[in-house]
Protein backbone atom coordinates (compact mmCIF):
# COMPACT_ATOMS: atom_id res chain seq x y z
CA UNK A 1 0.00 0.00 0.00
CA UNK A 2 0.44 3.78 0.18
CA UNK A 3 1.82 5.23 1.25
CA UNK A 4 1.56 8.12 0.84
CA UNK A 5 2.78 8.82 3.16
CA UNK A 6 0.70 6.69 5.75
CA UNK A 7 1.03 7.08 8.79
CA UNK A 8 0.94 3.71 10.24
CA UNK A 9 -1.22 3.76 14.51
CA UNK A 10 0.03 1.21 16.64
CA UNK A 11 -2.61 0.29 18.84
CA UNK A 12 -1.75 -1.48 22.01
CA UNK A 13 -3.44 -4.93 22.91
CA UNK A 14 -3.32 -8.18 25.29
CA UNK A 15 -5.23 -10.15 22.79
CA UNK A 16 -3.31 -13.03 20.92
CA UNK A 17 -4.64 -14.08 18.14
CA UNK A 18 -5.10 -17.78 16.78
CA UNK A 19 -2.50 -17.24 13.90
CA UNK A 20 1.19 -18.77 13.73
CA UNK A 21 1.95 -16.56 10.73
CA UNK A 22 1.28 -13.34 12.78
CA UNK A 23 2.51 -11.68 16.16
CA UNK A 24 0.31 -8.93 17.83
CA UNK A 25 3.01 -6.50 19.58
CA UNK A 26 2.05 -7.03 22.86
CA UNK A 27 2.92 -4.24 25.34
CA UNK A 28 1.62 -3.08 28.60
CA UNK A 29 0.29 0.22 29.10
CA UNK A 30 2.37 1.26 31.67
CA UNK A 31 5.64 0.48 29.23
CA UNK A 32 6.32 3.22 26.40
CA UNK A 33 6.81 2.22 23.17
CA UNK A 34 9.64 2.55 20.84
CA UNK A 35 9.43 0.23 17.37
CA UNK A 36 9.90 0.92 13.95
CA UNK A 37 7.56 0.95 11.57
CA UNK A 38 7.94 -0.12 7.74
CA UNK A 39 5.59 0.64 4.71
CA UNK A 40 7.29 -0.62 2.09
CA UNK A 41 5.34 -2.41 -1.30
CA UNK A 42 7.61 -2.90 -4.73
CA UNK A 43 4.91 -2.72 -8.10
CA UNK A 44 5.62 -3.23 -11.82
CA UNK A 45 3.48 -0.02 -12.29
CA UNK A 46 5.50 2.72 -13.97
CA UNK A 47 5.35 4.78 -10.41
CA UNK A 48 7.56 6.02 -7.87
CA UNK A 49 8.62 2.96 -5.78
CA UNK A 50 9.11 4.03 -2.61
CA UNK A 51 10.15 2.46 1.36
CA UNK A 52 9.19 4.55 4.42
CA UNK A 53 11.12 4.25 7.55
CA UNK A 54 9.89 5.47 10.83
CA UNK A 55 10.23 4.70 14.65
CA UNK A 56 6.71 4.77 16.58
CA UNK A 57 7.22 6.09 20.22
CA UNK A 58 4.41 6.58 23.04
CA UNK A 59 4.30 8.86 25.72
CA UNK A 60 4.63 6.65 29.12
CA UNK A 61 2.42 8.90 30.70
CA UNK A 62 0.16 10.13 28.48
CA UNK A 63 0.18 7.01 25.87
CA UNK A 64 -0.08 9.39 22.54
CA UNK A 65 1.81 8.06 19.86
CA UNK A 66 4.40 9.84 17.59
CA UNK A 67 5.87 9.18 14.70
CA UNK A 68 10.13 9.87 13.76
CA UNK A 69 11.35 9.43 10.38
CA UNK A 70 14.51 7.34 10.21
CA UNK A 71 17.06 8.94 8.36
CA UNK A 72 20.87 8.18 6.97
CA UNK A 73 19.92 4.41 6.46
CA UNK A 74 21.38 2.02 4.17
CA UNK A 75 18.30 0.58 2.23
CA UNK A 76 19.07 -2.09 -0.04
CA UNK A 77 16.34 -4.63 -2.23
CA UNK A 78 18.25 -7.73 -3.13
CA UNK A 79 16.71 -8.88 -6.37
CA UNK A 80 17.18 -12.94 -6.91
CA UNK A 81 19.67 -13.66 -4.42
CA UNK A 82 21.84 -11.11 -6.62
CA UNK A 83 21.69 -8.13 -7.67
CA UNK A 84 21.61 -5.70 -4.51
CA UNK A 85 19.78 -2.21 -5.51
CA UNK A 86 20.22 0.85 -3.09
CA UNK A 87 17.42 3.13 -2.67
CA UNK A 88 18.14 7.04 -1.65
CA UNK A 89 16.96 9.01 0.43
CA UNK A 90 14.46 11.91 -0.59
CA UNK A 91 13.33 15.03 0.33
CA UNK A 92 10.89 13.92 2.10
CA UNK A 93 12.42 12.34 5.66
CA UNK A 94 12.49 9.05 5.93
CA UNK A 95 11.88 7.71 2.45
CA UNK A 96 14.10 5.95 0.36
CA UNK A 97 13.06 5.87 -3.62
CA UNK A 98 14.32 3.09 -5.85
CA UNK A 99 17.05 3.84 -8.74
CA UNK A 100 15.36 5.53 -11.84
CA UNK A 101 13.41 3.21 -14.04
CA UNK A 102 13.26 0.40 -11.62
CA UNK A 103 9.75 -1.78 -11.68
CA UNK A 104 9.37 -5.33 -9.82
CA UNK A 105 8.73 -8.13 -11.82
CA UNK A 106 6.36 -11.41 -11.89
CA UNK A 107 8.40 -14.59 -11.20
CA UNK A 108 11.45 -12.58 -9.20
CA UNK A 109 12.33 -12.36 -5.69
CA UNK A 110 12.92 -9.44 -3.40
CA UNK A 111 13.91 -8.89 -0.46
CA UNK A 112 14.13 -5.66 2.04
CA UNK A 113 17.27 -5.02 4.05
CA UNK A 114 18.44 -1.89 5.63
CA UNK A 115 20.98 -0.37 8.24
CA UNK A 116 20.70 1.96 10.71
CA UNK A 117 23.30 4.87 11.69
CA UNK A 118 23.88 2.88 14.60
CA UNK A 119 24.55 -0.44 12.56
CA UNK A 120 22.15 -1.97 13.49
CA UNK A 121 20.65 -4.38 10.84
CA UNK A 122 17.38 -5.35 9.66
CA UNK A 123 16.14 -7.92 7.22
CA UNK A 124 12.67 -9.36 5.55
CA UNK A 125 11.64 -12.53 4.46
CA UNK A 126 11.76 -12.93 0.44
CA UNK A 127 8.71 -12.10 -1.48
CA UNK A 128 8.43 -13.73 -5.17
CA UNK A 129 6.01 -11.53 -6.85
CA UNK A 130 2.85 -13.12 -7.87
CA UNK A 131 1.08 -12.55 -11.35
CA UNK A 132 -2.43 -10.58 -10.99
CA UNK A 133 -5.28 -10.45 -13.72
CA UNK A 134 -6.96 -7.38 -15.29
CA UNK A 135 -9.82 -6.02 -13.85
CA UNK A 136 -12.61 -6.70 -16.54
CA UNK A 137 -15.41 -4.03 -15.29
CA UNK A 138 -16.57 -1.69 -13.08
CA UNK A 139 -19.72 -1.03 -11.24
CA UNK A 140 -20.35 2.45 -9.39
CA UNK A 141 -23.41 3.37 -7.41
CA UNK A 142 -24.00 6.01 -4.56
CA UNK A 143 -25.42 4.77 -1.16
CA UNK A 144 -26.37 6.96 1.59
CA UNK A 145 -25.45 5.03 4.07
CA UNK A 146 -22.56 3.22 2.88
CA UNK A 147 -20.28 3.85 5.67
CA UNK A 148 -20.88 3.02 9.53
CA UNK A 149 -22.85 4.91 11.67
CA UNK A 150 -19.91 4.47 14.53
CA UNK A 151 -16.77 5.66 13.75
CA UNK A 152 -13.60 3.56 15.33
CA UNK A 153 -13.70 5.97 18.20
CA UNK A 154 -17.14 5.44 19.64
CA UNK A 155 -18.51 9.19 17.55
CA UNK A 156 -21.53 8.88 15.57
CA UNK A 157 -20.76 9.28 11.77
CA UNK A 158 -22.77 12.29 10.38
CA UNK A 159 -21.59 11.82 6.64
CA UNK A 160 -22.17 7.95 5.58
CA UNK A 161 -23.05 9.08 2.46
CA UNK A 162 -20.29 6.79 -0.06
CA UNK A 163 -19.94 5.30 -3.72
CA UNK A 164 -19.75 2.11 -3.95
CA UNK A 165 -17.31 0.34 -6.27
CA UNK A 166 -17.39 -3.17 -7.47
CA UNK A 167 -15.70 -5.07 -10.16
CA UNK A 168 -15.84 -8.00 -12.15
CA UNK A 169 -12.74 -9.80 -13.11
CA UNK A 170 -11.52 -13.53 -14.64
CA UNK A 171 -9.63 -15.71 -11.92
CA UNK A 172 -6.76 -17.62 -13.09
CA UNK A 173 -7.30 -21.60 -13.54
CA UNK A 174 -3.28 -22.51 -13.18
CA UNK A 175 -2.63 -21.16 -9.97
CA UNK A 176 -3.79 -20.51 -6.49
CA UNK A 177 -4.32 -16.61 -6.16
CA UNK A 178 -3.84 -14.33 -3.01
CA UNK A 179 -5.93 -10.32 -3.80
CA UNK A 180 -5.48 -7.42 -2.14
CA UNK A 181 -7.42 -4.08 -2.83
CA UNK A 182 -6.52 -0.79 -2.81
CA UNK A 183 -7.50 2.54 -4.38
CA UNK A 184 -5.73 6.61 -4.97
CA UNK A 185 -8.65 8.95 -4.77
CA UNK A 186 -8.02 12.66 -6.69
CA UNK A 187 -10.29 15.23 -4.96
CA UNK A 188 -10.28 19.26 -5.80
CA UNK A 189 -8.29 21.26 -3.25
CA UNK A 190 -8.97 24.71 -2.95
CA UNK A 191 -7.10 25.16 0.47
CA UNK A 192 -3.33 25.24 -0.08
CA UNK A 193 -1.92 25.84 3.19
CA UNK A 194 -2.29 26.41 6.88
CA UNK A 195 -0.28 28.44 9.05
CA UNK A 196 -0.72 28.23 12.89
CA UNK A 197 0.21 31.12 15.09
CA UNK A 198 1.71 33.29 12.90
CA UNK A 199 0.56 34.23 8.50
CA UNK A 200 1.27 33.40 5.39
CA UNK A 201 3.44 36.05 3.40
CA UNK A 202 5.65 36.43 0.64
CA UNK A 203 8.34 38.06 1.04
CA UNK A 204 11.93 38.88 -0.77
CA UNK A 205 15.33 37.96 -0.11
CA UNK A 206 18.90 39.40 -0.72
CA UNK A 207 19.87 36.11 -1.31
CA UNK A 208 18.65 33.77 -4.45
CA UNK A 209 15.90 32.71 -4.32
CA UNK A 210 14.89 36.53 -4.11
CA UNK A 211 11.04 35.83 -3.73
CA UNK A 212 10.03 33.92 -0.80
CA UNK A 213 6.37 32.71 0.51
CA UNK A 214 5.51 30.77 4.36
CA UNK A 215 3.75 30.69 7.06
CA UNK A 216 5.73 33.73 8.45
CA UNK A 217 5.47 37.65 9.47
CA UNK A 218 3.76 38.11 13.08
CA UNK A 219 3.90 35.70 15.76
CA UNK A 220 1.18 35.02 18.62
CA UNK A 221 2.92 34.36 21.50
CA UNK A 222 -0.29 34.57 23.55
CA UNK A 223 -3.07 31.83 22.14
CA UNK A 224 -3.15 29.73 19.54
CA UNK A 225 -4.28 30.87 16.17
CA UNK A 226 -4.54 28.90 12.93
CA UNK A 227 -5.04 30.78 9.61
CA UNK A 228 -5.81 29.12 6.13
CA UNK A 229 -5.09 29.78 2.73
CA UNK A 230 -6.46 29.40 -0.71
CA UNK A 231 -4.81 27.17 -3.43
CA UNK A 232 -3.37 30.00 -6.00
CA UNK A 233 -4.00 27.43 -9.03
CA UNK A 234 -5.23 23.94 -9.32
CA UNK A 235 -4.48 21.61 -6.39
CA UNK A 236 -5.63 18.15 -5.98
CA UNK A 237 -5.59 16.45 -2.95
CA UNK A 238 -4.49 12.14 -3.26
CA UNK A 239 -5.88 9.96 -0.75
CA UNK A 240 -5.54 6.23 -0.16
CA UNK A 241 -8.40 3.99 1.03
CA UNK A 242 -8.21 3.23 4.98
CA UNK A 243 -9.26 0.32 5.05
CA UNK A 244 -7.59 -3.39 3.95
CA UNK A 245 -9.54 -5.64 1.74
CA UNK A 246 -8.36 -9.25 0.90
CA UNK A 247 -8.77 -12.26 -0.84
CA UNK A 248 -8.23 -15.78 -1.47
CA UNK A 249 -9.84 -17.95 -4.15
CA UNK A 250 -9.48 -21.00 -2.57
CA UNK A 251 -13.24 -21.53 -3.29
CA UNK A 252 -13.36 -19.75 -6.63
CA UNK A 253 -10.19 -21.05 -8.06
CA UNK A 254 -10.85 -20.22 -12.05
CA UNK A 255 -14.14 -18.93 -11.68
CA UNK A 256 -15.32 -15.60 -13.01
CA UNK A 257 -15.37 -13.20 -10.13
CA UNK A 258 -18.60 -11.20 -10.25
CA UNK A 259 -19.32 -7.95 -7.94
CA UNK A 260 -16.11 -7.81 -5.69
CA UNK A 261 -16.59 -4.87 -3.30
CA UNK A 262 -13.57 -3.32 -3.77
CA UNK A 263 -14.04 0.89 -2.48
CA UNK A 264 -16.24 3.18 -0.97
CA UNK A 265 -15.24 6.45 -1.90
CA UNK A 266 -17.14 8.99 0.38
CA UNK A 267 -19.19 11.92 -0.06
CA UNK A 268 -16.66 14.81 0.47
CA UNK A 269 -17.98 17.51 -1.30
CA UNK A 270 -19.76 17.84 -4.69
CA UNK A 271 -17.49 18.23 -7.17
CA UNK A 272 -16.31 14.93 -9.35
CA UNK A 273 -13.32 13.05 -8.54
CA UNK A 274 -11.12 10.14 -9.65
CA UNK A 275 -10.32 6.98 -8.55
CA UNK A 276 -7.63 4.81 -9.18
CA UNK A 277 -8.19 1.07 -8.50
CA UNK A 278 -5.49 -1.33 -7.87
CA UNK A 279 -6.07 -4.98 -8.06
CA UNK A 280 -2.85 -6.40 -6.80
CA UNK A 281 -1.37 -10.12 -5.73
CA UNK A 282 0.24 -11.46 -2.67
CA UNK A 283 2.01 -14.41 -1.11
CA UNK A 284 0.38 -16.88 0.95
CA UNK A 285 2.46 -14.93 3.61
CA UNK A 286 1.17 -11.61 2.71
CA UNK A 287 -2.06 -12.65 2.34
CA UNK A 288 -1.88 -14.28 5.85
CA UNK A 289 -0.90 -10.96 7.69
CA UNK A 290 -3.26 -8.34 5.43
CA UNK A 291 -5.77 -11.04 6.25
CA UNK A 292 -5.17 -10.23 10.20
CA UNK A 293 -5.34 -6.33 9.99
CA UNK A 294 -8.91 -7.07 7.97
CA UNK A 295 -10.31 -8.95 11.25
CA UNK A 296 -8.83 -6.53 13.07
CA UNK A 297 -10.67 -3.47 11.49
CA UNK A 298 -13.23 -4.41 9.55
CA UNK A 299 -15.66 -2.40 11.34
CA UNK A 300 -14.30 0.56 11.59
CA UNK A 301 -14.47 3.52 8.88
CA UNK A 302 -15.57 6.49 7.85
CA UNK A 303 -14.87 10.08 6.68
CA UNK A 304 -12.18 10.42 8.97
CA UNK A 305 -11.64 6.77 10.04
CA UNK A 306 -8.64 5.33 12.44
CA UNK A 307 -6.20 3.66 10.47
CA UNK A 308 -5.62 0.01 10.20
CA UNK A 309 -4.03 -1.70 13.63
CA UNK A 310 -0.04 -1.87 13.34
CA UNK A 311 1.17 -5.90 13.19
CA UNK A 312 4.35 -7.54 13.85
CA UNK A 313 5.53 -8.21 9.95
CA UNK A 314 8.27 -9.97 8.08
CA UNK A 315 10.99 -7.61 9.24
CA UNK A 316 13.57 -8.50 11.52
CA UNK A 317 16.12 -7.35 13.56
CA UNK A 318 19.14 -9.80 12.64
CA UNK A 319 20.96 -9.17 16.11
CA UNK A 320 17.97 -9.64 18.12
CA UNK A 321 15.05 -11.80 17.23
CA UNK A 322 12.71 -10.61 20.11
CA UNK A 323 12.58 -6.76 18.78
CA UNK A 324 8.82 -6.16 17.17
CA UNK A 325 9.57 -4.68 13.90
CA UNK A 326 5.64 -3.19 12.64
CA UNK A 327 4.68 -3.44 8.91
CA UNK A 328 5.00 -5.50 6.24
CA UNK A 329 7.39 -5.71 3.32
CA UNK A 330 6.06 -7.46 -0.33
CA UNK A 331 6.31 -7.57 -3.84
CA UNK A 332 2.91 -7.74 -5.50
CA UNK A 333 1.95 -6.97 -9.41
CA UNK A 334 -0.72 -4.42 -9.97
CA UNK A 335 -3.68 -4.53 -12.12
CA UNK A 336 -5.19 -0.67 -12.18
CA UNK A 337 -8.36 0.72 -13.69
CA UNK A 338 -10.06 4.35 -13.15
CA UNK A 339 -13.02 5.40 -12.35
CA UNK A 340 -14.38 8.98 -12.90
CA UNK A 341 -17.13 9.76 -10.47
CA UNK A 342 -19.49 12.67 -11.46
CA UNK A 343 -21.62 12.82 -8.24
CA UNK A 344 -24.72 13.62 -9.70
CA UNK A 345 -26.49 10.93 -8.40
CA UNK A 346 -25.41 11.54 -5.05
CA UNK A 347 -28.05 12.85 -2.55
CA UNK A 348 -27.72 15.03 0.89
CA UNK A 349 -25.51 17.40 1.57
CA UNK A 350 -21.44 16.98 1.75
CA UNK A 351 -19.01 18.62 4.98
CA UNK A 352 -17.14 19.45 1.89
CA UNK A 353 -13.33 18.42 1.46
CA UNK A 354 -11.53 20.85 3.96
CA UNK A 355 -14.16 19.54 6.59
CA UNK A 356 -13.88 16.38 6.37
CA UNK A 357 -9.93 15.82 6.27
CA UNK A 358 -9.18 18.88 9.36
CA UNK A 359 -12.82 18.49 11.17
CA UNK A 360 -13.31 21.78 11.05
CA UNK A 361 -14.47 24.54 9.14
CA UNK A 362 -11.36 27.09 7.40
CA UNK A 363 -10.34 30.23 9.67
CA UNK A 364 -9.60 33.33 7.92
CA UNK A 365 -7.31 35.86 8.70
CA UNK A 366 -9.14 39.09 9.78
CA UNK A 367 -7.66 41.84 7.82
CA UNK A 368 -9.14 44.41 5.09
CA UNK A 369 -7.98 42.40 1.90
CA UNK A 370 -9.65 40.17 -0.20
CA UNK A 371 -8.18 36.51 -1.30
CA UNK A 372 -4.90 37.48 -3.51
CA UNK A 373 -4.69 40.60 -1.78
CA UNK A 374 -1.26 41.37 -0.14
CA UNK A 375 -3.00 40.98 3.37
CA UNK A 376 -4.24 37.86 2.28
CA UNK A 377 -2.46 36.30 -0.05
CA UNK A 378 -3.31 32.78 -1.87
CA UNK A 379 -0.65 29.63 -1.43
CA UNK A 380 0.97 27.63 -4.03
CA UNK A 381 0.07 24.15 -4.00
CA UNK A 382 3.48 22.05 -2.92
CA UNK A 383 3.49 19.17 -4.81
CA UNK A 384 3.71 15.55 -2.24
CA UNK A 385 2.93 12.10 -1.52
CA UNK A 386 -0.60 13.55 -0.85
CA UNK A 387 -0.84 16.90 -2.96
CA UNK A 388 -0.42 17.60 -6.98
CA UNK A 389 -0.92 20.76 -8.71
CA UNK A 390 -0.30 18.34 -12.15
CA UNK A 391 -3.89 17.05 -13.66
CA UNK A 392 -4.35 13.71 -12.77
CA UNK A 393 -4.10 11.44 -16.22
CA UNK A 394 -8.25 10.83 -16.54
CA UNK A 395 -9.21 13.64 -14.82
CA UNK A 396 -12.03 14.76 -17.42
CA UNK A 397 -12.98 18.65 -16.08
Amino acid sequence: MRATSLFLLLVLTTLILPTACVDMLETPMSQRVNVIVVDATLTNLNEDQKIHINRSKSDSLTGRFGSLPITGALVEVLVDSAQVLVFTETDTAGAYRSPAGFRAQPGHAYQLRFTLKDGTHYQSTTEVMATVPPIDRIHTKFNPTSLPAILGDGSINQYRGAHDITIDFQDPADQHNYYRWDWLLWEKQDWCRTCVNNEYAIYSLTTPPFLVEDCYGQKYDNGYYVYDYNCRTQCWEILHNYTTNVFDDVYSNGGLILGRSVAQIPFYQKNACLVQLRQSSLTRQAYQYYRTVEEQTQNNGGVAATPPTALVGNVRNLANEHESVIGYFTASAVATSLDWIDRRDATGIPPGLFIALNNRPPSQPFNQGGYGSKDYPTATCVPSDGRTPNKPVGWLE
